[in-house]
This record gives C-alpha cells, structure tokens and sequence, in this order.
C-alpha cells in the first residue's frame, strides 16, 4: 500500500491550479516609519525600482494562468503593496483586516470598498488586530494563523465563525519572522514549507503533526524571505536569492521561479505579501 505520508519525490506528477489574486502597484512605495525589524527610514528606497520588481511578479502570475486584479494605491499608505495584508477570502467571503499599527490604518477601508463593488458575498471587518494573508493561510484542513506579533488570538473565533473552517493558531517568537507568511507558505492543499525556529516548541509541535513530511527551511533561506513564497501546486515563485530552498522544492517535484523584490524586502514584504488570494 502506498504511504500517504511519504514526501514526494521529483517523479511526483503535480499540478498547478489556476488561481485568482488580488494585487496593489507600489506608486507611493516608499519607508518612512518603522513597524518591523526590516524597516529603515535611513535607508533609501527607490520607487521606479520598486515598481520594475513588482511588474515582474505581475508578468509571471499573469504568464502562468492566474487571474490578477489590481486595486488602487493610495498616496500616504506606503505598505498598501503589500495587498496579502488587506484580508482573508474563502467562499467569496473576505475578512478585512484590522491593522495593529496605525501607520496602516487607512487600507482598511480601501479593502471594504473595493470587495463591496466587486459583490463578494460578505464582507466584514475584523473586531481585533487581524492582518489577512500575513497571518491566515489556508489549507485544505484548516485555516492556520499566526499570532505573536500582529494578529490577535482572539481574531481567530472571528475567522472561524465566519469561513467555518477550523481554525489552528501558531505563535512566532522572532521578530524577523513576524508575519506567518514570512515563516511559513502553503505549497498544495496539505503541503508547507516552514522555518522551524521562527515558532514556538508548542506550535511547531503543532506543525509536526499536521504536515510530518513539510520542507524545512534554513536560516539563510528564511532571511532573504524564501518563505514569503506563491504557489499553485506546481510553480513555486520565491526570491531568487533562497536557492537552497529552490532546490529542496524541485526535488519534491516543483517547478520554481526567483524573482527579484529585494527593495520590497526593505519593508520587509516579498512576493507573498504582494498576493492576495481570492478564493471564489
């Protein structure tokens, strides 16, 4: 009998599922506070290269099959880019962020606006700190959120009430880390990839023993935001940089594509934070 458990190997027939994405152009991208570790108003920052990274991930999703949308930028919100932070969507539902720092306060109401227009079925705001796709990734078995340091536990029964998914929280302890898509991605349905130390025991016991067989990422990966990655079950789009990580994932059958966004990454934000999946 075949062991269900067992990783896959490059002979693995995998398959890429269109998907649906949400992005925002960086034209007011720029740093000019500090809510993370990565975060320096003293270094320069250029917003023609930040836009030129940017239209290259566009180009693949777009080259790949997936359907992109694109909301507006707004002039004074910088980290509007980063579009996987405006929500959670499942079942045309979206769960609209409530940010924790107010440097970012004013997406919130963008990301309202723009599902209402787009008739998606409910359309709610979070009660508490809650940053979307920064910290909610969905599988097939549960809807995992990270806490620690953005989102608020408490955001989880909101999420849980209103998707009716289970609901399984992991808590970060490095500040690097401080998103769970900076520490975690989903790679297919029940597959992950991860960066152990970014969790605590607790929670990465939790991981054991939801995904046994998950690529593990090192810490040279996790750092330049290897994990920060899109997937569709086959083309795996992360910064070219992680090229240990790359390898790992074409050895389980991927097909990976490095992708430059290191001015991004200035924000602390990579090809993930740029995606926000809308999942119809």
């Amino acid at each position: 009998m075949t062991d269900l458990l067992a990783p896959p190997t490059a002979a693995t027939r995998r398959q890429a599922r269109i998907r649906h994405f949400l992005m925002c152009r960086p034209d007011h991208f720029d740093v000019t506070y500090t809510i993370n570790p990565w975060m320096d108003p003293e270094k320069p920052t250029s917003n023609d290269l930040a836009l030129a990274q940017w239209e290259v991930l566009h180009k693949l999703l777009v080259e790949l099959g997936h359907h992109v949308q694109t909301i507006d930028a707004e002039a004074g919100l910088p980290d509007m880019v980063f579009a996987a932070n405006g929500a959670t969507v499942v079942d045309d539902k979206a769960l609209v962020a409530r940010f924790r720092h107010s440097e970012r306060d004013g997406e919130s109401q963008h990301y309202v606006d723009w599902f209402r227009k787009q008739g998606f079925v409910e359309v709610v705001q979070a009660q508490y700190p809650n940053e979307g796709e920064g910290d909610y990734l969905t599988t097939r078995r549960a809807i995992l959120a990270g806490n620690g340091f953005r989102s608020d536990p408490r955001s989880q029964a909101e999420a849980e009430a209103l998707f009716g998914r289970p609901v399984v929280g992991l808590t970060l302890v490095d500040p690097r880390f401080y998103h769970l898509d900076t520490a975690l991605a989903v790679l297919d349905e029940d597959e992950v990839m991860y960066y152990p130390a970014a969790f605590t025991p607790e929670s990465r016991r939790v991981l054991e023993t939801l995904f046994p067989d998950a690529v593990l990422a090192d810490e040279a990966d996790a750092v330049v935001f290897g994990l920060n990655a899109v997937s569709d079950g086959y083309n795996v789009i992360l910064p070219e940089a992680a090229t240990g990580l790359a390898a790992k994932l074409r050895a389980r059958g991927f097909r990976t594509h490095g992708v430059d966004l290191s001015e991004l990454l200035k924000a602390g934000g990579s090809a993930k934070c740029c995606t926000l999946e809308l999942r119809h």
